[in-house]
């Protein structure tokens, strides 16, 4: 078997890349995390509120995706590239469930869905050139915003959208988990500015993204 030469990992970042912004170009390796196949009743204004806050989502799990193949791009140390990489793989079932969700409402992801790969992508870029315990830090910091949100997410579905409410659930374990491994492997914690500045940028994503 020969070995990957440079273009072919261009090509595959590429890929990747694609993949997280075209909807529907990833098969999830696993199913829908929820107890039963019954589609929920909602009236327009709720699924319209539902729509949102999974748009919310899913261009959240397209950050995810830009910030963890920036950081594989620039970061300095194999295994924390891998890390990087297998962290991204895993978050890709995330992304197809609420893509999932989003077509049973009918409804579509953020239109600014290229922006907000790009964005997160040099941010991991510029994370993972700083150095591994920073890079790291930052993955810990960005599991720790986003496992806030899905809670307040969950608290915010009608009660009768248990379907939502399981899907996020779900991703709010594994999201914690992957704040975990990011501190075991060295991952430091972020100056007050760098969190306020990630919070800033997150909400202004959720504004957008709920409409848009």
């Amino acid at each position: 078997m020969r070995s990957l030469t440079k273009m072919d990992h261009v090509l595959l970042g590429v890929d990747k890349a694609l993949r997280a912004m075209v909807p529907h170009s990833n098969p999830s390796t696993r199913p829908l995390p929820v107890s039963n196949d019954t589609i929920p009743k909602l009236n327009i204004t709720e699924a319209r509120h539902v729509a949102g806050l999974m748009r919310i989502n899913h261009t959240g799990e397209v950050c995810a995706q830009g910030l963890y193949h920036g950081q594989a791009f620039s970061a300095k140390d194999n295994d924390v590239k891998q890390a990087m990489q297998q962290s991204a793989q895993e978050e890709v079932d995330h992304l197809v469930w609420c893509e999932t969700r989003l077509s049973e409402l009918g409804s579509h992801p953020s239109i600014f869905t290229p922006l907000w790969y790009g964005m997160s992508f040099g941010l991991g870029a510029i994370a993972g050139a700083i150095s591994n315990e920073f890079s790291l830090g930052f993955v810990a910091e960005t599991e720790a915003q986003v496992s806030e949100h899905l809670q307040d997410h969950i608290g915010l579905l009608p009660a009768q959208d248990i379907r939502s409410k399981e899907i996020l659930a779900q991703m709010d374990i594994e999201e914690l988990h992957h704040r975990e491994l990011a501190l075991e492997n060295g991952g430091i914690a972020l100056s007050a500015p760098v969190r306020h500045t990630m919070r800033w940028m997150a909400n202004c994503m959720k504004a957008t993204a709920y409409h848009l």
